[in-house]
């Protein structure tokens, strides 16, 4: 029996985004299976430890084995194919894995950030959460995080930057301005064929609806967002005018 590797997902979930960027840049064939995170099935739940998404399920001859955490995923899924995401050298990859953490903690900032109940707390994650991306300013060399070469670091801060899409033109949340260097990161991970690939096409109008129905202060904004530009003049009128 060949390697069969089977990924189990959620449609909004940012870590499984990770370990699918990592599949497509070393070439790994997965299937996956996608969940309900509200209604989790009893299957999952019997091989979930923590019960989370992403949960990728290895088969090979007669070992049948799970692994969990996404780090962990993306570095064994890079490792199958000889490793070309990490640096050869020992401090290089542990930087990595540093780098993914800290990515994590930008995650975690932004889970924050859309369950806040009132501005004041909003104001208070969005904060951190500009402040950890100030962090990244002086650090990113581009194009990539660590130069030319594409690594584990980029697939994990790629879904941060793809929730910056939406609130940007969800509720006019720019939270990376005057970050130039983040910016043109930013952009060279929006470019890359595997992260465009690690969601599906209606991602966007998903997300928005979740933020929506969060009953936030985010979820507010959005609405007010929504309501300003149906309100605004358009470029005809302006002319008009």
């Amino acid at each position: 029996m060949s390697l069969r590797l089977t990924l189990v997902s959620h449609h909004l979930c940012p870590y499984v985004q990770r370990a699918l960027i990592v599949a497509r840049e070393a070439d790994v064939e997965l299937e996956t299976v996608y969940i309900d995170l509200a209604a989790k099935p009893a299957w999952f739940l019997s091989l979930s430890p923590t019960g989370k998404t992403p949960l990728l399920r290895v088969q090979d001859g007669e070992r049948d084995e799970v692994l969990f955490e996404s780090a962990a995923i993306a570095e064994y899924l890079d490792e199958l194919s000889g490793g070309a995401l990490s640096p050869r050298d020992p401090l290089g990859r542990a930087q990595q894995r540093a780098w993914v953490e800290y990515a994590s903690g930008a995650l975690a900032d932004i889970a924050g950030l859309y369950m806040a109940p009132v501005e004041r707390e909003f104001e208070m994650k969005r904060r951190a959460l500009v402040a950890r991306l100030q962090r990244l300013e002086g650090v990113v060399k581009g194009p990539f995080f660590s130069g030319p070469e594409f690594r584990l670091a980029d697939a994990a801060f790629a879904p941060v930057f793809r929730y910056f899409d939406v609130f940007e033109a969800e509720a006019g949340l720019h939270l990376a301005s005057g970050l130039d260097q983040v910016g043109a990161w930013r952009s060279s991970l929006a470019g890359r064929p595997s992260v465009r690939d690690a969601v599906a096409p209606d991602y966007a109008a998903r997300l928005r609806a979740f933020l929506v129905l969060r009953g936030s202060h985010l979820s507010r904004r959005i609405g007010a967002f929504r309501r300003e530009l149906k309100g605004a003049p358009t470029p005809a009128e302006l002319v008009d005018l």
